[in-house]
């Protein structure tokens, strides 16, 4: 007959056997609000581990949510325990203030009460009314900043819609003020905690310049990106030329140049003949075309043509939409320029072949409209161009 050992193991005959064993997820009272021990993956709808937006009332700002009046007077005390507890010992500044958690779906806000003490809670959706009847409804309690949380890029809209309402907003990072022991996290706890130490001058906001460098920085930025997938297409073009042999980045100096993209054009027409090839050099370039005829000399393999032309037109395509770009950024300096320096030019550049690189990538009237901004020519400085200038102005 089997029988249990003093370690736990049944035994029977000479074979040992492990003792089942029930396993259980033992959870503080206050968490969960029942006063039992709850099994793996059992969480009551009711409970704080169940909190959704739903348990606030939909249109109207609330001080407590449906789910507490359920909860049981001695699963509140020790709920509050775990870190419900208010914060009564920090004194405010006496500023009307709010506090948003930003989410991808929703966004908790907490704000002071219509009328008398104490603050309100409302959850409001994502989309642009939801965003605007928020906005609307700080400005009915009379709010005078709003402390919002910089989760990824949910917050920009917020951020935009707010701004626009005239509400003071402060874009604050809460990460290391959220690892607060003791303080049970959840949406609508945060934007409380945002809120009570936005009140007390606690949270630094990050840097935001004004709108009309904001909508400049994002053409600069985006134009970056492009000058980066453009470097992909530059370097596919010349994987291409290598696997053929054809080596064009030996035959001049730069494959972008007039005559390295007059030769890769001409390649991808159908010319074949190096000597002809060579007669596309460009003037002021180095090589004869004799000693350009002799690197652009290779086996022309199908596959690597397709891919050399498809490269092409990606770069050609790229091409294109920096110069829309570069009108766009073009037309907003033009619109910040300070009324002393309109009309004027920057003073004649020293450095006789920075003046030339300027010239031939035309970006001269880039550079005009830079100094008529800034009020001095930035590139007169070694080792800064018109892009480091124009980087650095736009943010």
């Amino acid at each position: 007959m089997a029988r249990v050992g003093e370690r736990g193991y049944v035994t029977a005959g000479t074979r040992l056997q492990l003792r089942p064993f029930i396993h259980w997820c033992v959870m503080p009272q206050g968490e969960h609000g029942s006063g039992r021990r709850m099994n793996i993956g059992e969480v009551r709808k009711d409970t704080p581990l169940g909190e959704n937006p739903e348990v606030l009332p939909t249109g109207r700002w609330c001080s407590k949510p449906r789910r507490e009046s359920a909860m049981n007077e001695e699963s509140q005390r020790a709920g509050e325990q775990g870190g419900g507890r208010p914060e009564e010992g920090i004194g405010g500044l006496g500023r009307r203030v709010a506090g948003i958690d930003v989410g991808s779906k929703s966004h908790w806000a907490c704000a002071p009460a219509g009328e008398g003490e104490g603050r309100e809670v409302q959850v409001f959706g994502a989309t642009t009314p939801e965003l605007e009847k928020m906005g609307a409804g700080l400005r009915e309690r009379k709010v005078e900043s709003v402390a919002l949380e910089s989760t990824g890029v949910y917050w920009i809209p917020g951020h935009e819609v707010l701004e626009g309402q005239g509400l003071e907003v402060l874009l604050v990072d809460t990460r290391a003020l959220a690892r607060v022991p003791g303080r049970t996290k959840t949406d609508r706890r945060d934007c409380q905690w945002i809120q009570r130490l936005h009140s007390c001058g606690l949270l630094p906001g990050a840097f935001r310049p004004r709108e009309e460098i904001c909508m400049l920085r994002t053409l600069v930025r985006d134009r970056g990106n492009l000058v980066a997938e453009q470097g992909d297409g530059v370097r596919r073009m010349q994987k291409s030329l290598e696997q053929m042999n054809v080596r064009v980045h030996r035959a001049v100096a730069e494959l972008t140049g007039a005559t390295g993209m007059a030769l890769v054009r001409a390649i991808v027409q159908g010319e074949r003949d190096p000597r002809e090839l060579a007669k596309l050099r460009d003037p002021r370039c180095h090589q004869s075309e004799a000693e350009i005829a002799e690197q652009l000399t290779g086996h022309w393999r199908e596959d690597h043509l397709f891919s050399l032309g498809q490269s092409l037109k990606m770069y050609e395509a790229i091409q294109e939409r920096m110069q829309d770009y570069d009108r766009a950024i073009l037309a907003r300096r033009e619109g910040m320029e300070r009324e002393e320096y309109r009309g004027e030019g920057p003073p004649e550049l020293k450095n006789k072949g920075k003046a030339k690189t300027i010239l031939r990538r035309g970006q001269a009237p880039l550079r005009q409209a830079l100094y008529r901004v800034s009020g001095a020519d930035l590139t007169a400085m070694d080792g800064i161009g018109v892009e480091t200038v124009q980087a650095v102005t736009s943010e």
